[in-house]
């Protein structure tokens, strides 16, 4: 599985690369006001995604922000489980439990 999972990302990057390697004549991005940026067509995709990953990056960043406040909410809500000495075998001394033991376990 290991072996066919490798062989699927070698053929993606080798495709990536072929496309990277044809198209590398220069584009224009036309902007407002007669502003235009030449660049490789690589770079051009290339910036295009970087833009969106970031993008989808801060348009998630108040979701989990506030997933973080609920989580931490119910974090505080939740009382901490009763912690149990390690027992020394003298029954005089061991602390006595905090609940009743459950019969029949």
């Amino acid at each position: 599985m290991r072996l066919l999972v490798w062989l699927v990302r070698a053929v993606i990057f080798f495709a990536l690369f072929a496309f990277a390697l044809n198209n590398q004549h220069d584009a224009a991005i036309h902007w407002f006001f007669d502003q235009q940026w030449r660049a490789p067509m690589v770079f051009i995709v290339l910036a295009a995604f970087a833009l969106g990953c970031a993008f989808g990056v801060f348009a998630m960043v108040p979701s989990w922000w506030r997933h973080r406040r609920v989580a931490r909410k119910h974090a505080a809500a939740v009382p901490a489980p009763a912690v149990i000495a390690p027992s020394s075998g003298n029954p005089a001394t061991e602390a006595p439990l905090t609940h009743p033991p459950r019969d029949g376990l």
